[in-house]
């Protein structure tokens, strides 16, 4: 492993704090913090308006607040208590050699790390490097990998400007723009060399070669390794091929996928780190395949087809798309623009080269897929859910002539969330009184899970309750500032403060406006959605928040038709739109609202994770079969949902307008006759029994096994280390730190 400069910017920091808050810090630099047990209160104490004004930043916040401020922190006992606390917690955290892996998987080692490669990765909205699904899922991923203590190291870009931040016009318009990230003042690291000089590679993009640096992200104890264009030393084209995730055209897509996947290979070998499996999430950084197999046939001096299978053993791939139209193809003229000088490297001609990702042999406009390349060259492959499976399977059958469909070698380990993230702190703090202080090193027993039932109804009604508060709180603020931004009316500007009520039924939607997803699902009958949410005995409430793609001119459509729906004058105060859906909104719907709806077209959702994050606060979900929620999804012997409902059933239509009816018509009826009913069926008291009876059984049947412990625990003992399944079986129980 290459060492790096001894002057980091940790040790910068120290400097500035005062003797008895230095090991602020370490934790400053080690995103541990977003999920230990004091959480974001430890930082935000120091000043609150600050943390909020930095994005929720501790380097930011840390460099900013005054001097002074610091001082009266650092003779605060109480303070000190925590943040002691807190270090003792950490420390212990990274020194742990008995962790789950360990025990279980020890042929996974630090020398020979799991390498994680995904286009974004979502850790904490202070790393602004995600979008949506994906990045969450692979954000979590590490934090899981990290709590477990398998070997891991992540590989991604650092965006100059990420993902874009939206806003809305009068006329409700979603408008993109972008915001610089500054790198230097984030919670990340430039790896150096011995002489303090940044570590850098070279790639051939186009015909020019790029430098590329790269920076270090620590998360718990895996480092996320983020590749970075961005140099004076490279032409101001290749800058910005780092510049925007997802942005550009067909020909930024290729580039970023070069630098991610060729780059992102190189940069392990630059750094000392020699993968035991490389892991790719998504297609994306399928040409990370092509690299190893580069190296292999460089230090073997064999050809590519005597080469290939070792390659095979070292590579694995989890697809997310359901959609042959979502996964990235490159036609053969773009392919041979970036790769001309590349095939020849393998021993291959440009024919057996294009064949490696073509869907059908022998097609001369056959365009380069990701996920063909992806599937041929790696030694396991999954769907994350039961159902994406059996869908990818079918979808793919094309590529494996000789097999039935039942046979494609395929198959699936269902997405999670990482619990300490995603649970209030309140719900946390109730778990650990009713569950045991030892909850979540043991999420996923079943029998911890059951305590839930010990928890008295008026005080888990009561914390919900107060998450709700907050939620609303939230939503108001956002939706003020927005509107004040948007120059509108001050009457209608200054409603925002009333708008919502803690005390009504609230639905949260939260999600990428695409329309496959039918963000507008509820407005098909608006007579009909006008009577269930401006009903003045038993009101409804929806909080919607997600963005479309900037290419998305129809999901774009879907936002502005909900926004004049937010117009109406019966609806002003029970619906809203918060802007700009972040990592930090997300948690504040997914632990305030009461029920979470989802209801995309089927079988198109591969798996969904939001929902499970509601599952950890008391939320219960409506949706569609499809994704997580055919196997979370659980009904008594008359058909009736005991821990959520399911829209629509398992009706299914190739006609998508009448789907849409059928989906929309079964919606309401359940809004009409059973989850309003059930809410507002409460005790002189205000505690509706019944309601908090499906909330306990939506948190002890799907906690267990929704979560990233599970998940990691799946692709160690059935991709990363298969063969010791039945070893696993008896210690996941508990899962020690």
């Amino acid at each position: 492993m290459v060492n790096t400069f001894p002057s980091t910017p940790a040790d910068h920091l120290r400097a500035r704090l005062p003797r008895s808050l230095k090991r602020l810090a370490d934790l400053a630099y080690n995103y541990w913090w977003c999920w230990a047990a004091d959480q974001v209160s430890l930082f935000e104490t120091i000043n609150p308006d600050e943390w909020d004004r930095c994005g929720h930043n501790p380097v930011v916040l840390l460099e900013s607040v005054s001097y002074e401020r610091l001082t009266q922190l650092s003779i605060d006992p109480y303070y000190l208590k925590r943040i002691n606390a807190l270090v003792e917690e950490f420390d212990r955290y990274m020194a742990a050699s008995d962790t789950w892996a360990s025990r279980v998987a020890p042929q996974i080692s630090k020398k020979h790390p799991v390498a994680y490669f995904c286009a974004e990765f979502g850790i904490h909205e202070s790393l602004p490097v995600y979008s949506g699904g994906l990045g969450i899922l692979a954000g979590d991923h590490l934090k899981s990998a990290s709590d477990l203590g398998v070997p891991m190291v992540g590989v991604g870009l650092f965006y100059r400007q990420g993902y874009f931040h939206q806003r809305l016009n009068r006329a409700g318009w979603q408008e993109d723009y972008y915001i610089d990230n500054l790198f230097d003042r984030m919670p990340v690291e430039l790896v150096r060399d011995a002489q303090g000089e940044p570590i850098t590679i070279e790639l051939q993009v186009r015909a020019r070669m790029v430098k590329i640096q790269i920076w270090r992200v620590q998360v718990g104890r895996v480092a996320l390794y983020l590749l970075d264009t961005d140099r004076e030393d490279n032409d101001p084209i290749d800058r910005w091929l780092t510049g925007h995730l997802y942005g550009g055209n067909q020909e930024t897509r290729i580039a970023q996928e070069v630098v991610l996947g060729i780059g992102g290979v190189r940069a392990l070998q630059a750094l000392g780190i020699e993968p035991g499996v490389y892991h790719l999430n998504e297609g994306h950084a399928a040409f990370c395949l092509l690299e190893v197999a580069r190296l292999e046939v460089q230090k073997t001096g064999k050809s590519f087809y005597d080469i290939e299978a070792s390659v095979r053993d070292r590579c694995v791939f989890t697809t997310h798309t359901p959609v042959p139209a979502g996964h990235d193809v490159f036609s053969a003229d773009l392919m041979d623009s970036f790769f001309a000088h590349y095939w020849d490297q393998l021993g291959l001609s440009r024919e057996q080269f294009l064949a490696l990702g073509a869907r059908r042999l022998g097609d001369p406009w056959e365009p380069f897929g990701m996920t063909v390349l992806a599937l041929r060259l790696t030694r396991a492959a999954n769907g994350v859910s039961e159902l994406h499976g059996h869908v990818s399977r079918t979808m793919w059958t094309v590529l494996y002539p000789d097999r039935s469909e039942d046979k494609v070698p395929i198959g699936y380990i269902t997405n999670g969330v990482h619990a300490s993230t995603w649970t209030a702190a309140l719900m946390s703090d109730l778990f650990t009184e009713y569950l045991g202080p030892d909850w979540q090193t043991r999420v996923l027993d079943p029998d911890v899970w059951s305590k839930v039932d010990q928890i008295p109804d008026e005080e888990l009604w009561w914390r919900h309750g107060v998450l709700k508060e907050r939620l609303i709180a939230h939503a108001r603020y956002k939706i003020k500032h927005a509107r004040q931004n948007r120059g509108e009316d001050w009457d209608f500007v200054k409603a925002a403060d009333h708008i919502l009520d803690p005390n009504v039924l609230t639905i949260g939607f939260a999600r990428r406006f695409s329309p496959y997803k039918r963000g507008n699902l509820l407005l098909r009958d608006a007579e009909r959605a006008l009577k269930i949410f401006g009903n003045p005995e038993r009101p409804v409430q929806i909080i919607f928040s997600g963005k479309a793609h900037p290419a998305d001119e129809e999901g774009k459509r879907i936002i502005q038709r909900l926004m004049e729906w937010c117009k109406q004058p019966d609806l002003w105060n029970r619906v809203a739109f918060i802007e700009d859906y972040d990592m930090y909104t997300a948690r504040k719907l997914v632990q305030g609202v009461d029920v979470w709806l989802n209801n995309p077209r089927r079988p198109l959702e591969a798996s969904g994770t939001s929902g499970q994050k509601v599952c950890f606060n008391g939320g219960i979900n409506c949706s569609v079969l499809d994704g997580w929620w055919c196997e979370g999804y659980k009904a008594d012997a008359s058909g009736k949902g005991i821990n959520g409902w399911a829209i629509g059933e398992n009706a299914n239509t190739s006609d998508q307008n009448l789907q849409d009816k059928i989906d929309s018509d079964s919606l309401y009826q359940l809004l009409e006759e059973e989850i309003v009913p059930l809410y507002y069926n409460q005790d002189q008291n205000g505690v509706p029994h019944g309601w908090i009876r499906m909330m306990k059984e939506s948190i002890k049947s799907n906690s267990p096994a929704f979560n990233t412990h599970r998940m990691i625990a799946d692709y160690v003992t059935q991709v990363y280390a298969p063969g010791i399944q039945a070893k696993v079986a008896l210690s996941l129980a508990k899962v020690p730190s």
